[in-house]
């Protein structure tokens, strides 16, 4: 019989969060963990990792921190294999370079596929097989608006964010027999380090703003929400599923208020 009163809690399962030592990913961390998670906190930033996990602890959570570089797939091999059981991986990890395709080098190509969709595939392929042992777990990488819409400067990012869709999809088609579930959260505009530069641009970051039916931008911590509801049972039938958040980004044409 279903729990209704438990079914978005997390009590004693283990959460690994990559990416979690700032933005979406330190957000999604604490969320895990107030829900009763014990969290694992990874991040290339070894002391931010530390600081998120001491976060979590000071608040009455459970939480670890170690240092993690998703590219370097010995390194990730050898931290998924040292945790053990996971239950819920969530992996943010993401970099931009801002500029038109034509202007693009290879090695900025290559640096923006090499965090955005092979660092989240070594991570997710890793934890997947440990998740496909157990016959549980969920998945849960980050996609965004840009996986569907795209603007100038946006080429290189928009492509890997509708690469981790269509990954997550064929996860989630391979490791449904295991019972493992697969998902992608999908954010709109969101305070972040990675936005920073939009904020210092005040007719950027209000043009943004204005473009969803909200009219803001989103704190990161509204992020977490949606990523413990995947991680957790009230989702259990919920995979290869993309879930925007997005304050109506992708439903409305924003750019211009008719007179009606």
């Amino acid at each position: 019989m279903t729990n209704f009163n438990g079914m978005f809690r997390l009590d004693g399962r283990v959460a690994l969060v990559a990416g979690a030592a700032s933005g979406i990913g330190q957000s999604a961390a604490k969320g895990l963990a107030a829900a009763g998670a014990k969290t694992i906190c990874a991040d290339v930033n070894a002391d931010g990792a530390a600081a998120t996990a001491k976060a979590i602890r000071d608040a009455g959570g459970h939480a670890d921190s170690i240092a993690l570089d998703v590219t370097d797939e010995t390194a990730v091999a050898a931290a998924v294999a040292k945790i053990g059981t996971i239950d819920v991986l969530v992996s943010t990890p993401a970099v931009n370079v801002r500029k038109p395709l034509l202007n693009y080098t290879a090695d900025e190509f290559d640096k923006v596929l090499r965090l955005n969709l092979k660092g989240n595939f070594l991570i997710a392929r890793e934890v997947g097989r440990v998740m496909a042992a157990q016959k549980r777990g969920s998945i849960i990488l980050l996609s965004s608006i840009r996986s569907i819409t795209v603007e100038p400067g946006q080429g290189a990012y928009a492509a890997t964010k509708a690469g981790i869709v269509q990954m997550a999809r064929a996860l989630a088609a391979e490791l449904g027999p295991s019972g493992v579930r697969v998902n992608c959260v999908a954010p709109g505009v969101v305070e972040t380090p990675l936005t920073m530069p939009i904020k210092s641009k005040p007719e950027w970051y209000n043009a943004y703003a204005a473009k969803n039916a909200l009219g803001r931008w989103a704190h990161s911590d509204e992020m977490a929400g949606p990523v413990v509801f995947l991680a957790s049972d009230a989702a259990s039938y919920i995979t290869g599923a993309v879930l925007f958040v997005d304050g109506g980004w992708t439903a409305v044409d924003g750019r211009f208020q008719p007179p009606v």
